[in-house]
């Protein structure tokens, strides 16, 4: 089929867009081209038949409009976002302008055009958001489809938004949406801004490995391949007004992931110092930190067959691997990806 990809260029969408690809599907990518859209990975994209970009805005109507008219999508999958919750906190506007006003954009467009498609059983709208709109949990449980909303900050805050509107968009006017929520991502060509990648680079250059409070929020970790396999499943089975949600199957604390780049680094390519944990720093935290995410994927398993395949530990080994091997992707990049965000509120 032909997919539409809103932000395609992206650490997630950029992974989706290979996917399908891989698949033999074909892939119109509209991108805003930010500063997380590396043009390394846009030329690894480029040479893939069946792949087109479209540099726009998802805010834009005129934009959006076009790419429907112009590509006629059987499906689409909506990833364009601002998505660090650091960046947030230090400027929460623009989460505002692309992932609310934007959603809202994209759903309108979609509507128009599914409203037009002889066979619009086929058409399927698929909106990716995160565990965080639920806020933080206890010491146990998961979060699964039923869980309340309650987030904490404002990227949070502005996906929640974003799901409120698409599966209003699917009540009120029957658009054929579906919901994804999903624990944290990491793997390769992820923007160095984001906790992994952020400390694999800080320790292979000897920098401090600033981490927030006393480090053991838990986070449940979801290699972005696997991800990217779920996402393309849910557009072909996943049923229009349902979500579904999307984790690797456990929760690990923060202070436990740095500590493992820090072991692989050392375990690859030593820097002759001493061990990397050595320039681990406790900084901080920042305001609205939730303590625990844990995702319940059982109704992805049992409706849709889907399951993560990759192991955290074996996904970290990989990750580290591929940015080592891979310095021509990250080496052009600058700061602020040499430092954490978001304290100076």
């Amino acid at each position: 089929m032909k997919v539409l990809v809103t932000g395609g260029s992206g650490f997630i969408g950029s992974a989706v867009a290979l996917h399908l690809l891989g698949a033999g599907h074909e892939v119109v990518n509209l991108d805003r081209q930010t500063y997380a859209a590396n043009p390394a990975t846009e030329a690894e994209l480029g040479k893939r038949p069946g792949y087109r970009l479209l540099a726009g805005d998802v805010a834009d109507p005129a934009a959006v409009a076009a790419a429907f008219a112009q590509h006629r999508p059987e499906a689409v999958i909506h990833l364009a976002a601002e998505s660090h919750v650091d960046r947030s906190i230090d400027g929460p506007m623009p989460f505002i302008a692309t992932n609310v006003n934007g959603t809202a954009v994209l759903l309108e467009a979609a509507r128009a055009y599914w409203n037009g498609l002889r066979d619009r059983d086929r058409f399927r709208l698929l909106h990716v958001s995160t565990d965080e709109v639920f806020g933080s949990l206890g010491a146990g449980g998961r979060f699964d489809e039923a869980s309340p909303y309650r987030p904490n900050s404002p990227y949070a805050a502005s996906k929640a938004a974003a799901d409120h509107l698409a599966r209003a968009w699917h009540a009120t006017y029957g658009l054929p949406v579906v919901i994804s929520n999903c624990s944290n991502n990491y793997g390769p060509r992820q923007f160095p801004e984001k906790l992994i990648p952020l400390m694999i680079l800080n320790a292979l250059a000897g920098r401090p490995l600033p981490i927030y409070g006393d480090g053991l929020q838990m986070r449940d970790w979801l290699h972005v391949e696997d991800h990217a396999a779920g996402l393309a499943a849910l557009i072909e089975r996943g049923r229009p007004g349902e979500t579904y949600l999307l984790g690797g199957g456990g929760d690990i604390a923060n202070l436990t992931v740095v500590r493992a780049v820090c072991d692989a680094l050392d375990e690859v390519r030593p820097d002759g110092l001493g061990a990397r944990r050595r320039l681990i720093r406790h900084v901080a935290d920042r305001p609205g930190h939730d303590r625990r995410y844990a995702v319940d994927a059982g109704k992805m398993a049992v409706e849709i067959g889907w399951r993560p395949g990759v192991s955290f530990p074996e996904g970290l080994r990989r990750t580290v691997e591929w940015y080592l091997a891979n310095e021509d992707w990250w080496g052009p990049l600058r700061a602020p990806w040499a430092e954490r965000l978001g304290l100076a509120s």
